[in-house]
């Protein structure tokens, strides 16, 4: 039988009132117990590489022109072709970016780097399967044993927040940049993925591609800033190269992709959003454990609450990953570099040939709407009640048994589509998926 003494349901009802109010605020309590985002082993890529680094199995080669960059990009087997160029002054190395020499950013799945020409160091940030963004430096300076050095409360200050759904994260930002870079603050910012139209993306952002009649805010810069919102969006538009605004010597490539742009806003959130659900579902089964231990309940009772604080954010999740509220495109949309093809290549693919990598680019984003990052080492780490859950709903909307609102947007052939790639490519799928 369960003992309810009034000590022990006085002490329990304490610890839903904590968790109830942070919940409310949104802060998540991630530094301490069960999180331990400061100190909990770290097993993302860049860490796996500071671990070879320090027993001499890797080494990092200096390049006079760029420093550790081309190494490390082939280290952490990040393209080139992913290159993208910002030239707002929204990084911590802010003074060194302008119009004329932007920070360059390169992605791969779970990894982000940033390049800042004669930068002190090297931008860093990885989605570790537990802790969510976790970030670091690699100092430009060149050394016998060049170290990445993580990074904590000085990047937390700004990849903390509701920007990013509470927990360790990255972001996107779309802004009104006057003439030196720096962000007409007056004018509003816009935190940019696959939901946001196109006419509030790239503000800041150098861009080549074409787009036909759509618009953005890339390429141009404010000229009255009393009047921000005036942006010559035209002068912006179907950019297929930047040699007329930029000298793109000092680069790797003389691209801003506007393809790799897409994807690397679709990615933000997908990984903000699976570390939110794992931290979720993490705290809430942490605090039943202690109120079943008080309460000389069994370990594993899952009270309703505790149940619904881990299933919300997972159905947050389920609806992003099926790209539920994608904004439409109006038009083909091209890239300049070899990124989606690249991306493509990388599959896998069914038995069909059909991969979630593969682009659609005329109507949405991709042709078969369900994240990639599904196959991510950091959705395969989220605990095991939230991808049970999601795999279940994921189950029930692609056979069509939901038929909810919420999915609307997914017509039978997308869900058949996805249904058999996903049968044919994700390893540990629940046994009635087949």
């Amino acid at each position: 039988m369960y003992s309810h003494s009034p000590l022990r349901s006085c002490w329990a009802a304490c610890v839903l009132v904590l968790l109830s109010a942070a919940t409310a605020h949104g802060e998540l309590p991630y530094e301490s117990e069960p999180i331990n985002y400061l100190t909990a082993p770290l097993t993302d890529p860049v860490a796996r590489l500071q671990s070879k680094l320090e027993r001499g199995e890797a080494e990092l080669k200096y390049d006079d022109q760029y420093g550790y960059l081309p190494d490390l990009l082939r280290q952490l087997e990040i393209s080139p072709a992913s290159q993208m160029l910002v030239f707002s002054k929204t990084s911590f190395q802010r003074s060194r970016i302008s119009r004329r020499s932007p920070r360059a950013v390169y992605f791969n799945d779970d990894t982000y780097i940033g390049f800042v020409q004669q930068g002190e160091v090297i931008e860093i940030s990885a989605a570790d399967p537990r802790q969510g963004a976790v970030f670091y430096t690699l100092a430009q300076a060149k050394a016998e044993r060049p170290m990445l050095r993580r990074e904590t409360h000085d990047c937390l200050q700004c990849h903390s927040s509701s920007k990013t759904q509470d927990v360790p994260g990255h972001l996107v930002r779309s802004v009104f940049p006057d003439g030196s870079g720096m962000p007409v603050f007056n004018a509003g910012t816009f935190n940019t993925s696959h939901e946001s139209p196109l006419k509030e993306r790239w503000g800041g952002w150098y861009v080549t591609g074409t787009h036909g009649q759509q618009r953005h805010m890339g390429n141009v810069t404010v000229t009255d800033r009393q009047r921000p919102e005036r942006l010559d969006i035209e002068a912006g538009a179907n950019v297929t190269e930047l040699t007329k605004l930029i000298d793109t010597k000092p680069y790797l490539t003389g691209h801003s992709d506007i393809v790799a742009l897409m994807v690397l806003e679709h990615q933000v959130k997908m990984h903000n959003l699976i570390t939110a659900a794992g931290y979720h579902a993490r705290l809430a089964l942490h605090y039943e454990a202690s109120i079943n231990k008080a309460l000389g309940r069994p370990a594993d009772h899952l009270s309703e609450s505790t149940q619904s604080r881990y299933k919300t954010p997972a159905d947050k999740l389920l609806k992003y990953l099926l790209f539920t509220e994608e904004t439409p495109l109006a038009g083909r949309v091209t890239g300049t570099s070899p990124f989606a093809h690249e991306f493509a290549a990388r599959g896998p693919r069914d038995r069909q040939g059909r991969s979630l990598r593969d682009f659609d680019l005329e109507h949405w984003l991709f042709k078969y709407p369900c994240s990639y990052e599904i196959y991510s080492a950091a959705f395969d780490g989220l605990p095991d009640v939230v991808k049970q859950h999601v795999y279940r709903r994921l189950y029930d909307v692609l056979i069509g048994q939901d038929q909810s609102s919420d999915f609307a947007r997914l017509s039978a052939a997308d869900r058949q589509a996805i249904r058999e790639i996903l049968l044919d490519t994700k390893p540990g799928l629940p046994d009635y998926w087949k």
